[in-house]
């Protein structure tokens, strides 16, 4: 299992600048409360340190979204480490996953309605050193950001036969520009600055599941822990869905709270980012996104890709 460095504890009242966003490294923002310590619930919520997700939690970590009785706790790492730790230990209250990894935790964990990222006909990407098709990718080995990860299964879905070596998601491009690997499979700010590098697209996932399937591409979401309870359940998925609706009405403060966690993005290109990934579809999948994530997460255990038969559901 992939470890947590040791969490740094911020009291957030306004925008904190963190330090290294390293694969592994952790971060824990703590969300003030002056109500009593013994009218307090905890709620320790992780996600992935990027500008999309930032965006998305801008209104509670900043105590802008705030909730009588409860006290929020942000801890930020990288989406592998996270599916891996809601897998080996239902460690967070919420935590963001890969779909893929959803089967995994089912038994402790169900999806939240709100929260997710899904791609419009666009989504992670296969890119290369030197011009490739689509067929040359079962002839090479592949970098890929995690095996648990949502590129991952749809690379897979996409073929199987695929020869992948698994690289920290920041560490992709970095390796196919050394030589390490003919291609790797990129996910976060890499889908918008690749070409800056010099590499070329092989294979947009995002394009291929539309074409394939007419539905968005899902890939990442929020999990609550069953435990919590119905009414625990309802209130923090309001919480959340009025930190994501905050950020959107707060459109130019939650971009430039979320520019801290824009890995080589000017503010344009974080806008965009942002867009892509924070959207009317993070406020509700709607009724076609959730078939999409059922739909893929079928699909992978179809073809063996995953080993446990997913058992789908929501609350919101």
């Amino acid at each position: 299992m992939e470890s947590l460095a040791p969490a740094q504890h911020i009291v957030a009242t306004k925008p904190v600048v963190y330090p290294s966003k390293g694969p592994l490294h952790s971060v824990s923002i703590q969300q003030s409360e002056p109500a009593t310590p013994a009218a307090i619930r905890d709620i320790s919520i992780a996600h992935s340190p990027d500008s999309d997700d930032a965006f998305m939690f801008y209104g509670l970590a900043t105590n802008k979204v705030r909730v009588p009785g409860y006290r929020f706790s942000h801890t930020l790492c990288d989406i592998e480490t996270l599916n891996r730790r809601a897998q080996d230990e239902a460690f967070f209250d919420v935590t963001a996953i890969s779909f893929h990894a959803y089967p995994y935790i089912q038994n402790n964990y169900t999806l939240m309605g709100c929260g997710g990222s899904v791609g419009e006909g666009y989504g992670p990407m296969v890119v290369s050193s030197r011009r490739l098709s689509p067929d040359d990718l079962g002839k090479i080995r592949v970098a890929v950001p995690g095996t648990l990860t949502t590129a991952y299964l749809a690379l897979k879905v996409f073929n199987p036969n695929i020869e992948v070596e698994t690289v920290p998601f920041d560490q992709i491009i970095p390796a196919i520009l050394a030589g390490r690997f003919d291609a790797g499979l990129i996910i976060h700010e890499g889908q918008l600055t690749y070409s800056s590098s010099g590499l070329y697209r092989v294979l947009d996932l995002g394009v291929w599941w539309r074409e394939t399937t007419g539905l968005v591409l899902p890939l990442g979401g929020n999990a609550i822990r069953r435990s919590l309870g119905t009414d625990a359940h309802k209130i923090i998925s309001k919480a959340l869905r009025d930190s994501i609706q905050h950020a959107l009405d707060h459109r130019e403060q939650a971009l430039e709270y979320a520019m801290q966690f824009a890995r080589d993005l000017d503010s344009t290109l974080a806008n965009r980012f942002v867009s892509m990934y924070v959207n009317d579809r993070t406020l509700d999948y709607g009724a076609d996104g959730r078939k999409a994530i059922r739909k893929l997460l079928d699909l992978g255990h179809e073809r063996g890709i995953i080993s446990i038969a997913p058992l789908v559901d929501f609350v919101d």
